[in-house]
């Protein structure tokens, strides 16, 4: 039985964002700069354009949407929304499942909502040139897909496994007009530091980061871009809760569960947040819960602290307030490139230790078993990285069929798996291992980052 598919008009597009820092239960502790240890933003100002700025540290609730975005949003947006009868049916579940696909943008993923708005706002104020790091390569190729719409380059500096694992998203970029180069690269010094410690440095988004925002601060008419983590990202994200909020109205549901993946944060906040403001303004018909997946080989929330760290492998950020393993990890080339960042968004970090969030982490063999009965039962192959959450969906619908409870599970498909194919061949030639960040490995990047910031436990203490 095929999947009902409920997709409103484009009147549901929506005119504007959600910002949820007015309706946190606290505010969020401020970033810290290393020279002062006291709270600044670093080289944050340096490297966005001044309306980012003010999105970043917005006290309103809601922020219009220039018509501009919006005229390019609808080249995809509205995203549909999914009934998945066809999982229901194959797990054998009383529950109800819906997913939000967000696989219809042109480069493929989630990432366009914001990538879009970020080379608005930049060529607004003449920026000329974009620079940026990706993963696996949703991120990369949806800010050159942006840069293009606005008639803006792009340089992006791509983790090294993933460039060679994904060979086809690099394609895509440069297709869209952008110069991508494998990170760590010779275009840095950061870059060739770590080279020349390591000629074969496999990457990580955190190396890539310093690679990116080096880039922009050494040149002229050159603004640093990101595709995770910061608010006025996860702000961007949103109109994807919004849309599912009407869309599931017109259903008649509404979510007892929400599941999302979490590499830096944003796709699961664009989906929950709305939901969250239902919420604690008691709008919302049940006591939604929000569940965030992960990848065990890359924990930073289930196995990772609350602590300052940096946001990149250079130092070259100011200390952020977030869960991490340590700016200097090196992750396993595991092919859920999008998860692979040591740390975590300051506001997902925040909510999670008020415990307004739960965390999962699982493998990636199970992942992608979780992934096989949700290609076989609704056609689309999902990418990696909601591979998680559809994996957390599937459990949640199996404990369903065991109690027997009707509950209404929503989650993200915030991207196809169409370039990851190389993914599916190795799991299904039996290659694909399971891998978990061994705890020893945080302990030991905890302890490199007290040594390195003595009175690193005191700023936390005093604004975490």
């Amino acid at each position: 039985m095929p999947s009902r598919k409920i997709i409103l008009d484009e009147k549901i597009i929506p005119k504007q964002w959600y910002c949820i820092l007015p309706d946190l239960p606290k505010p969020l502790p401020p970033t810290i700069e290393p020279e002062t240890k006291a709270p600044g933003p670093g080289i944050v100002p340096k490297i966005f354009p001044k309306q980012i700025l003010a999105q970043e540290m917005s006290t309103e609730r809601w922020i219009d949407i220039p018509e501009e975005v919006r005229d390019i949003y609808r080249l995809w947006r509205p995203t549909p929304l999914f009934r998945a009868v066809g999982l229901e049916k194959a797990l054998k579940t009383p529950a109800k499942i819906y997913y939000k696909y967000e696989g219809v943008s042109p480069p493929g993923s989630h990432k366009p909502n914001t990538a879009i708005p970020q080379a608005y706002y930049n060529m607004k104020e003449g920026v000329e040139r974009l620079s940026t790091e990706t993963g696996a390569g949703q991120w990369g190729s949806s800010i050159a897909f942006g840069a293009m719409m606005f008639g803006l380059k792009c340089t992006v500096y791509m983790v090294r496994v993933s460039y060679q694992q994904k060979p086809y998203r690099r394609s895509m970029m440069e297709a869209y007009g952008a110069k991508v180069y494998p990170s760590p690269s010779n275009q840095t010094e950061s870059g060739r530091a770590l080279l020349k410690e390591d000629a074969n440095n496999s990457g990580s988004l955190g190396i890539a980061i310093s690679e990116a925002i080096e880039d922009a601060l050494a040149h002229n008419g050159v603004n640093y871009s990101i595709g995770s983590v910061f608010n006025h990202v996860l702000l961007h994200q949103t109109v994807i809760g919004l849309e599912c909020k009407e869309q599931l109205e017109v259903a008649g549901d509404y979510p007892d569960v929400i599941y999302g993946c979490i590499g830096g944060g944003s796709s699961f906040s664009g989906l929950f947040w709305p939901f969250y403001h239902d919420k604690i303004t008691g709008k919302a018909p049940k006591d939604v819960r929000f569940i965030a997946t992960e990848a065990t080989a890359c924990p930073k929330v289930t196995k990772g602290e609350y602590t300052y760290d940096h946001g990149d492998t250079a130092k070259l950020t100011p200390l952020v307030p977030m869960h991490t393993i340590g700016h200097d990890f090196i992750p396993a080339p595991i092919h859920a490139g999008g998860l692979r960042y040591h740390g975590m968004a300051p506001i997902i970090s925040s909510l999670v230790s008020q415990n307004k969030i739960q965390t999962k982490a699982y493998n990636q063999t199970e992942v992608f078993d979780a992934a096989k009965i949700f290609i076989q039962s609704e056609g689309i192959i999902p990418a990696p990285e909601p591979a998680h959450a559809i994996k957390g969906a599937v459990d949640e619908a199996l404990r369903c069929k065991e109690t027997g409870e009707e509950k209404v599970i929503v989650f993200l498909l915030c991207g196809h798996g169409y370039f990851d194919m190389k993914a599916y061949d190795d799991y299904l030639s039996g290659k694909l291992l399971p891998y978990e960040y061994p705890a020893e490995k945080v302990e030991e990047s905890m302890r490199k980052l007290r040594k390195l910031y003595p009175w690193i436990d005191e700023v936390k203490k005093k604004f975490i």
